[in-house]
């Protein structure tokens, strides 16, 4: 490996060393760690379902006795926490925000909040500062802490050794299922959806008495904070299910108003928010394309979301509703990527995965619980056993204690007088005067027999894993009991849902198209452009494209960056011959500084294209290469940029073409000896052989020149160099015979 140097070097008069560093060095010794450190200690949630910064908010504040005690400013907490997370005070209370009641993003909150903490489906609803909202942890976080000083997790140093931090939290449920968690990382993402923590714990018994079991009959689907209405897809929840990826589509739900006519939408996908609603419809409104909506307002208050649409008279809400489906944010879809840390390791997984390993961690902290209530009940036991020693011979043990001179011979001498160990000797001198009775040491003698049995009983746990698994199932359970809700996402199966086409509620009418050589583009009615005058143009500018279509026809429009954008006709507004038009690179959101060179209505993509290029190539392209299942708005590589495009001409049928050079010469030639293509960005075949400094100027159908004898210029086999352009051939002599007509 190449090693780093210093390097002397003169910067302004001044002699400096410089460190040469190879970039690998740079990226192994810089880049990694940091990589690393935001994968494993930031960005992606561990099997407990937590965050290191979600589990140092909550450790701090259960620590502050925030579980039973009342909500403090949530300030003090901030401030606490910062002993834990020494990453400032703003990304510690947006972490509170988010766990938070109030903020809505969890099906199980786990703080009790008082106060504004925003909206989860809020985009611009800031919550308050720190110093006027109060916190404390929620109830069922009494089963996120449940024995956790029982040693049922590990411990580790904060960031400066000052104090101990759980590296997990002993959950007793699934709660990586239940709470939703997304996180960017370096290279990686996790992206969470949550599950009814009813529907959860359900699936993971069943899952401890049957592996095998269908995770499918308990495990409906995923269910969201926010509502809605989920559409059931059976092999996207089997994909995310057994491998951890997928999507599913959520939808928001409403009712129609008669008085008003109103439509009111009170739930809405998880992964959107009102703000981008309402800017989308007032962005389809503005485009002319949902003529149906008069106003559409954000109603929200105390009692949550309301979105209200006023509707146009003779408005189907159903039609409308289908509409705003597909075209807005009211339908979305979420993208599922289980990415977990598994033992400081990244591990993407499904569900069933998730519950194999979230079953094997919380049995080995069952285990470390039944371990340590085992070693107390030992150690009692042992204390026990020395005080039946002492039931022997208590004034025995009363005459050590007086005839011994030094307090710190007593334990000493104990331990020689009955033969017993220093703890239990220990034990036995801290017993108070008043107790040294036979009555006492009989009671506590007694326990013996108790303490023999639960050993033995705790004992048996740790060695079944039978047992292990019962007090899990338990545990389950009783937070079953406890803490279960019903669904808040409702699930609407496919077959449910009736199928609406956008395409056949749009008017269907012929136009007339015509686009400027700058890019201005009309869509005129016949009825129109017989009652207009003559067309409107910039001083710069003149007519370049014109054709007949239907109001429902599709639009490729190809540019100078070797990209075609697609459009459909209605997506523009009728015009008259008078205006100006729409400018197309502003219309189609194009790139900073690309031009429009060609426009065509592909009809059903069966036909061809042909690319004249300056070098004397063409390239000769089917237009199924540019059909597209998916609705795409812009393909890149629509054609060769091995050099500038001087002519686009669309192909039904062969035909005779004429090929200009600026040199003067002609080749004609049949497109018939041209064969297709079916790749876009081909580089075609030579068609005219060009002297050095020429290049094709333009090509047109040969029926569309002034060209009078044409065999001068047609040619069998291409390319050629074609022959010069005679006089008669230009136009020239018509050209003058109408002046002098004139």
């Amino acid at each position: 490996m190449p090693k780093r140097k210093e390097v002397n070097q003169n910067v302004k008069g001044l002699q400096a060393k410089v460190l040469e560093q190879p970039i690998t060095d740079t990226l192994e010794l810089n880049y990694m760690p940091y990589a690393m450190s935001v994968i494993v200690s930031r960005a992606i949630p561990e099997i407990d379902g937590f965050k290191p910064s979600h589990r140092k908010l909550l450790y701090t504040m259960y620590k502050m006795g925030l579980l039973t005690g009342a909500r403090t400013k949530s300030a003090n907490i901030v401030g606490q926490t910062m002993r834990l997370n020494p990453h400032g005070d703003g990304p510690i209370y947006d972490t509170l925000v988010r766990l938070s009641k109030g903020y809505g993003a969890l099906l199980a909150p786990f703080i009790d909040s008082k106060g504004n903490f925003g909206k989860v489906f809020s985009r611009d609803m800031a919550y308050a500062a720190s110093r006027y909202t109060e916190a404390k942890l929620s109830q069922i976080c009494g089963e996120i802490f449940r024995d956790i000083d029982k040693e049922t997790v590990d411990f580790t140093d904060n960031y400066d050794s000052t104090m101990k931090e759980p590296a997990l939290l002993p959950t007793t449920f699934p709660n990586v299922l239940v709470s939703a968690n997304t996180g960017i990382a370096v290279g990686m993402a996790s992206n969470i959806c949550g599950f009814n923590l009813d529907e959860v714990c359900r699936t993971a018994i069943e899952y401890i008495g049957n592996k095998e079991c269908d995770l499918a009959l308990t495990l409906k689907a995923p269910d969201f904070p926010t509502g809605g209405e989920l559409i059931y897809n059976a092999e996207e929840l089997e994909s995310i299910y057994n491998t951890g990826r997928g999507s599913v589509k959520v939808r928001a739900k409403w009712k129609y108003v008669k008085e008003g006519n109103l439509i009111e939408i009170t739930e809405i996908p998880y992964s959107t928010t009102a703000e981008s609603i309402i800017d989308k419809v007032a962005e389809l409104v503005k485009a002319n394309k949902l003529k149906e909506i008069a106003d559409m307002r954000d109603e929200t208050d105390l009692s949550g979301l309301k979105l209200t649409i006023e509707l146009k008279r003779g408005t189907n809400p159903d039609n409308l509703m289908a509409k705003l489906y597909k075209q807005t944010p009211l339908m979305d879809s979420f993208s599922c990527n289980f990415n977990i840390l598994i033992a400081g390791v990244p591990r993407v997984m499904g569900v069933r995965e998730i519950l194999e390993e979230w079953t094997a961690w919380r049995a080995d902290c069952v285990k470390r619980r039944v371990y340590c209530d085992m070693q107390k009940k030992k150690e009692k036991l042992h204390l026990l056993r020395g005080l039946q020693k002492i039931l022997l011979d208590i004034d025995k043990a009363i005459k050590i204690i007086r005839e011994t001179d030094e307090e710190s011979e007593v334990v000493p001498n104990l331990m020689i007088g009955f033969g017993i160990d220093e703890q239990q000797a220990d034990y036995v001198a801290e017993i108070r005067l008043r107790n040294i009775n036979r009555e006492h040491i009989l009671k506590r003698t007694q326990e013996t027999d108790d303490l023999e049995k639960e050993i033995a009983d705790l004992e048996a746990i740790l060695a079944s894993s039978r047992r292990i698994n019962s007090i899990i199932i338990k545990e389950l359970k009783e937070v079953l009991e406890k803490y279960a809700q019903p669904r808040r996402t409702r699930i609407v199966y496919e077959d449910e849902i009736e199928e609406f086409d956008i395409e056949e509620h749009i008017e269907d009418y012929q136009v007339n198209i015509f686009m400027s050589r700058e890019g201005y583009f009309k869509k005129i009615t016949p009825l129109s452009l017989r009652m207009g005058g003559e067309h409107k143009y910039k001083d710069s500018d003149g007519p370049f494209i014109s054709f007949s279509a239907q109001n429902r026809s599709e639009l490729l429009v190809f540019t100078d960056k070797q990209q075609v954008y697609k459009a459909r006709v209605h997506d523009f507004e009728d015009s008259k011959a008078s205006n100006l038009g729409t400018y197309l690179p502003t219309a189609l959101e194009m790139d900073e500084g690309e031009n429009v060179i060609f426009l065509l209505d592909p009809g059903g993509y069966k036909d061809h294209i042909i690319f004249f290029f300056e070098n004397g190539k063409a390239a000769r392209v089917e237009l199924a290469g540019y059909a597209t299942k998916l609705n795409r708005k812009k393909l890149t590589g629509a054609y060769s940029d091995k050099s500038p495009v001087s002519t686009v001409m669309p192909l039904s049928e062969d035909k005779e073409v004429a090929v200009f050079s600026s040199d003067g010469r002609v080749v004609v030639y049949n497109t018939s000896i041209m064969a297709p293509k079916t790749t876009r960005n081909t580089q075609g075949v030579g068609v005219m052989s060009l002297k050095k400094n020429r290049k094709v100027e333009k090509a047109l159908p040969l029926d569309e020149t002034d060209i009078q004898r044409p065999e001068r210029y047609r040619v069998r086999a291409v390319p050629a160099a074609g022959a010069l352009l005679k006089p008669e051939d230009k136009g020239e002599e018509q050209l003058k015979f109408l002046q002098e007509e004139a």
